[in-house]
């Protein structure tokens, strides 16, 4: 292992990590769950300082040997990001993951940023909204697309590039995508970049929901013109609560308050 070697999950890996029972140690899922195929094994060693290297080196091999970690390809759209983007929406981007970070560093959260893309808006009586959900995930988006119905939504699914790119050439156009970065033949992060670029799609509010828990990450997703951000797991009230932020609509009034409390979540370091 080098530091400066980058590695993803297999499909085994995501499968141990994901399932109900796992064989793995906490040193093992705190690894995993930190391996992105973007950080580095110094930078995700950076977050750790409590972990003694020589147990970090070890843990990584022992990983690759069970083949739940593979070597990376080389990510065009990194480059693209580090010497593109605007600086003011960098730095405005490390602000709030790190404002996020500080202000809510509990044990065990989940990061749900938003920010309002445009004006308040009051619905008209009878107006829909739409959303597409984008998620490979079947449960978690049939989950989500039950909940935005019940606030009003009519939503349209897509798991895959094929499916994302017939749901965004579909009228009407989207008041709301949720985005996965995670997709099996695709990058969230890329189709952010391609929507915040197309004529039509540019102004369409979007929300990051990912397990990518990482604050490079969580700047990688705003700076590049998220409006907001949120990792899984997540609660449903925080859910909504990023979704009216975004969109423009009132707050629920029966909503809870604390929509940050979730044991499982990952952290962002």
């Amino acid at each position: 292992m080098q530091e400066t070697d980058i590695y993803k999950l297999t499909t085994r890996g995501q499968q141990e990590l994901r399932g109900s029972v796992t064989t793995l140690s906490p040193s093992e899922i705190e690894i995993l769950i930190r391996v992105d195929g973007i950080l580095s094994c110094a930078q995700i060693k950076a977050g750790m300082p409590a972990v003694v290297a020589e147990t970090f080196a070890a843990t990584i091999k022992g990983l690759l040997d069970r083949r739940l970690l593979e070597e990376a390809e080389p990510d065009p759209f990194a480059d693209k990001f580090t010497t593109q983007l605007n600086k003011l929406a960098l730095t405005q981007a490390e602000a709030e993951a790190d404002s996020g970070a500080v202000s809510l560093r509990k044990t065990g959260y989940y990061v749900s940023i938003a920010r309002p893309r445009g004006p308040a808006r009051t619905l008209a009586p009878g107006e829909v909204l739409s959303a597409i959900v984008v998620d490979d995930e079947p449960t978690l988006a049939k989950f989500i697309q039950s909940y935005l119905s019940f606030e009003g939504f009519q939503v349209r699914l897509a798991g895959n590039r094929a499916e994302v790119i017939a749901e965004l050439n579909k009228a009407p156009i989207p008041d709301l995508i949720l985005l996965d970065v995670m997709l099996p033949d695709a990058d969230g992060f890329d189709i952010l970049l391609r929507l915040r670029q197309h004529p039509a799609l540019k102004n369409v509010p979007v929300i990051m929901l990912t397990g990518k828990a990482t604050r490079e990450s969580v700047i990688k997703g705003l700076a590049s013109g998220a409006d907001g951000y949120i990792t899984k797991p997540f609660e449903a009230d925080a859910l909504m609560h990023a979704v009216r932020t975004v969109v423009g609509l009132p707050e629920d009034p029966n909503a809870p308050q604390d929509v940050w409390v979730d044991k499982q979540a990952k952290r962002v370091d």
